[in-house]
């Protein structure tokens, strides 16, 4: 098969794609169906431009850049991209570390990124490097991944001029991979999230401010670098400019990873995928620390920051798990919650003793009757008090994720309150881990 290229113009330099095309981190792939090699991913993509980012006024027309592509982080929390690099250029010695681990269970973009185009997330992580005057790249991915042979493979084929990036497997845990946790592992071999402040930006490896970046984020920067501003805000919105690589899962045709321009509909999204697989009752944004919505009013939102914040949900992973109409959301949610019960790292009160209460609540919930009254006023209680009281993120996802469950699925509750539990609790719909509620495996 021939290397797929990018038209060149006049004078030889490759043209840049078509800004308004959807088809982007995926490009190569979906015109060869293969990981492209270096020398290959060159030919499309032109050389590294780091040359032009090597001195002090490199770094700011770089920095200037990011800031007006208007990218923002694609793992999870959406911090602006520029924003942060400033943060982390300012101090001496930087860090870059690649986030490439992907606990989430119903979300498999990154490890996709890695296996069919490594080397635009190699050259964002070193454009990254250059435009903080980082001297130390680290790529961190999950341990029983096994995008780790791959990953080391294409960092072979990297030029020997460049920074070198050292691989680490990270225990795969669901909260592993949050930032303070891969700064305390890198540090000490223990994955589990740290009390803040201070921020990595601000003191991380080895107490020097660290940046960490999702793949994803970073191989849009490789892009940026090379198109520009204007070109990246090609397609997407205003407020989330560019494309999105987007999981969708659950009751869908073909389930799988799909890059799509933020801003379009999640019906359009769901075409890609081939269709819900049957009547879909709910849609989960964001994964299991995300947000249910019904499917009459997902299906006709659009995926954006802005849409999704007015239609009472959140970007975050970006993932759509469809759910059948066979199914029961309650108890979906309630084996969810047993899940990340067991994924805490058991060292604050949220998490040991909240995170397990509000999973016994909502099987209660599930069951019905008297027990489900009085775990609803419990449940009730205890989402509006955990809430920002944790090391980290993990159980405001999960008092998330029961609350929008509450909302959603409020019939269902109503039915299960009064005796009449459905009959689609024995029949699981969603995917869980092999290794739930494990006690070990953060070293």
């Amino acid at each position: 098969m021939t290397t797929a290229r990018y038209p060149r113009a006049a004078d030889g330099r490759l043209s840049p794609p078509d800004p308004a095309s959807p088809r982007r981190l995926l490009a190569g792939w979906l015109e060869t169906r293969r990981s492209a090699g270096l020398s290959e991913h060159r030919a499309r993509y032109g050389p590294l431009p780091v040359e032009r980012y090597g001195d002090r006024n490199g770094r700011a027309r770089l920095l200037a850049t990011v800031d007006a592509a208007g990218l923002r982080g694609r793992g999870g929390a959406g911090f602006p991209a520029g924003r942060k690099l400033r943060a982390v250029a300012r101090g001496r010695r930087p860090v870059v570390v690649v986030n490439g681990c992907e606990g989430e269970p119903v979300s498999g973009k990154d490890h996709a990124l890695l296996t069919v185009a490594p080397h635009l997330v190699l050259d964002g992580a070193v454009l990254a490097a250059a435009a903080t005057d980082a001297t130390e790249i680290i790529l961190c991915v999950h341990r029983d991944d096994p995008i780790a042979a791959p990953v080391a493979e294409a960092l072979a084929e990297r030029p020997s001029g460049e920074i070198p990036v050292r691989l680490v497997r990270v225990p795969g845990r669901y909260v592993a991979s949050e930032e303070s946790a891969l700064v305390h592992f890198l540090e000490t071999g223990d994955a589990r999230p740290t009390a803040k402040p201070p921020r990595p930006f601000e003191r991380g490896v080895r107490g020097r401010p660290t940046l960490i970046d999702n793949v994803e984020t970073l191989a849009h920067l490789a892009l940026i670098a090379r198109y520009g501003a204007e070109w990246f805000r090609g397609c997407g919105t205003k407020d989330s400019p560019g494309t999105t690589l987007v999981t969708v899962g659950g009751s869908v045709t073909r389930p799988g990873v799909y890059e799509t321009a933020l801003g379009a509909p999640v019906a359009e999204i769901l075409d890609q995928a081939g269709g819900p697989a049957e009547r879909p009752q709910a849609i989960l944004f964001g994964g299991y620390g995300g947000t249910w919505l019904p499917a009459p009013t997902a299906v006709h939102t659009r995926l954006s920051d802005e849409d999704l914040r007015a239609a009472g949900a959140a970007l975050g992973v970006a993932s759509l798990t469809v759910l059948p109409a066979r199914a029961c959301g309650l108890a979906e949610t309630a084996r969810v919650l047993r899940y990340l019960a067991g994924e805490s790292a058991r060292q604050c009160g949220p998490c040991m003793f909240g995170l397990p209460a509000i999973a016994d609540d909502f099987t209660a919930l599930v069951l019905g009757g008297r027990a489900a009254a009085q775990a609803e006023r419990r449940l009730r209680s205890r989402l509006s008090i955990i809430p920002g009281r944790g090391a980290c993120a993990h159980p405001d996802g999960a008092v998330r994720l029961a609350a929008s469950a509450m909302r959603c699925f409020a019939p269902d509750l109503r039915a299960h309150l009064a005796g009449r539990p459905c009959a689609g609790a024995a029949h699981p719909a969603l995917p869980l881990p092999d290794w739930n509620n494990r006690s070990g495996d953060w070293t």
